[in-house]
């Protein structure tokens, strides 16, 4: 496969080159299940069987002003495809979702670039389960070849919670070729479920810079996110940095079914947190729309310069957990594999 000095232009990279904040897109989960998607189902086969819808999802959020949009492919790597029977069917799965994306984007009145979603294998790692560091990484390569082969921008990590999975995951990204971030989820007072503080992150890219992105996604809200770039930037501020926060947690109504509680017009003091906080990338996950996207394009174009905010600003403007120290154990599962 070709090596990234083999490839004349990358639609990533080139608009990291030229913009000084990009916005990526929205929630396509929550967004599928508001259209129909049944809890249980898989949403990796609607990209050939409904591709259309999936389709549509895309252009939304490209509407709406996101320079880089995820294909419908967190769920798409072996291990979690069997949950399903469908484990035989990873290449055509990631490819067909690089696909619709694709069409999406020819559509587009901007440049828009396709980052391939890797989730977690949904099993932990050892020492804790029993996937071996090494089977991990075969699974991650299968799901990172097909979405590169297929012509994805980047290979987007997602939603990651241990060292242990990490590695693994940039280890397969980094074989493709391609450039590749990665966010891991902190939604437990202030630190991942499996332990890991936003500053341990930073740390981490120190020792792994060719990782292109790395940051925060999903979690509990907007605070958290912005917490997450606020202390990658202590250790690592030459890091591209990722802010792309749940709208909250979501609350369950009778009639209405799951809502999250931050609407659009709270996505204002979120970007200008989470930009003063040295973030570069803003988006969105978990209960955001089209209409959470395009107050997110507003704030982004609004934005000139601010200082870098004190913890408690974070803490009183989005309501976030924030911890300024780090867990004293030692960061055994960072270590350099």
């Amino acid at each position: 496969m070709a090596g990234p000095n083999e490839r004349a232009s990358n639609t990533f990279t080139d608009l990291l080159t030229e913009r000084r904040f990009l916005v990526a897109d929205g929630a396509m989960g929550t967004t599928l299940f508001s259209l129909g998607l049944e809890g249980g189902g898989c949403p990796e086969m609607l990209n050939i069987e409904q591709a259309d819808l999936v389709e549509k999802v895309h252009r939304s959020f490209i509407e709406a002003g996101s320079d880089i949009i995820l294909t419908n492919t967190f769920g798409g790597n072996r291990l979690r495809l069997n949950l399903h029977r469908l484990g035989d069917r990873v290449a055509e799965l990631n490819r067909a979702a690089v696909e619709v994306a694709q069409r999406a984007v020819a559509l587009a009145d901007h440049p828009v670039a396709i980052a391939g979603s890797v989730g977690p294998t949904g099993e932990l790692f050892e020492p804790l389960g029993t996937l071996s560091y090494e089977r991990g990484v075969e699974v991650f390569t299968e799901q990172c070849e097909a979405l590169a082969e297929a012509g994805a921008d980047v290979i987007w990590i997602e939603t990651i919670s241990s060292f242990e999975e990490l590695n693994a995951a940039v280890e397969a990204a980094a074989s493709t070729g391609l450039p590749y971030a990665a966010t891991l989820s902190f939604d437990t007072a202030g630190h991942t479920m499996m332990g890991i503080h936003p500053r341990a992150l930073g740390e981490w890219w120190l020792e792994h810079p060719a990782t292109t992105a790395i940051g925060a996604n999903c979690g509990i809200g907007p605070g958290d996110a912005v917490a997450t770039a606020h202390a990658i930037g202590l250790v690592a501020p030459q890091a591209v940095t990722i802010a792309k926060a749940n709208c909250g947690i979501p609350l369950y109504q009778t009639e209405g079914g799951l809502t999250y509680p931050i609407r659009p017009e709270g996505m204002a003091d979120y970007v200008e947190l989470a930009l003063r906080s040295g973030a570069r990338i803003v988006g969105a996950c978990c209960g955001s729309t089209p209409d959470h996207i395009a107050a997110i394009r507003e704030a982004v174009d609004a934005f000139q310069t601010g200082a870098r905010p004190p913890l408690e600003e974070i803490q009183d403007r989005l309501d976030a957990y924030v911890r300024t120290e780090q867990p004293a154990r030692s960061r055994r599962e960072g270590r350099r594999r």
